[in-house]
């Protein structure tokens, strides 16, 4: 009768030990699938990243373009599709033409989108 129960008393920590082992298997291979993954956060925060350096270029460029006051535009960019809002205001109409033309030349950039108004000087 000892000797039943050794066997399975034997046999029942056998199946748990075999149990641990899969179970440990298993998330081995989970850890190995996420550390060569980026995480969402990570790529949210690359995106976030390729936003902020497209917006810069563009402001760079209208900072730089002759006959643009840039002082007043907010530029907004997603890198990703490559899309571009410019806001705020400018003093005179042609400078809204110029500062859509400027974004449009920006490397990245494939689609502007102006919401420019005309306020002038001191208003």
């Amino acid at each position: 009768m000892k000797a039943i129960q050794a066997i399975k008393m034997v046999g029942g920590a056998l199946i748990v030990l075999a149990s641990i082992n899969a179970y440990a298997q298993a998330s081995g291979a989970e850890g190995a699938d996420m550390s060569t993954q980026p995480s969402a956060k990570q790529q949210h925060k690359a995106m976030k990243k390729a936003d902020r350096v497209l917006a810069k270029k563009v402001r760079g460029a209208l900072a730089k373009a002759k006959g643009i006051s840039a002082a007043n535009i907010i530029v907004r960019a997603n890198a990703n599709t490559g899309d571009v809002v410019l806001e705020g205001s400018v003093p005179e109409q042609p400078q809204v033409d110029q500062a859509t033309q400027v974004a449009q030349n920006v490397s990245g950039v494939k689609n502007v989108k102006n919401d420019l108004t005309i306020r002038p000087v001191g208003q």
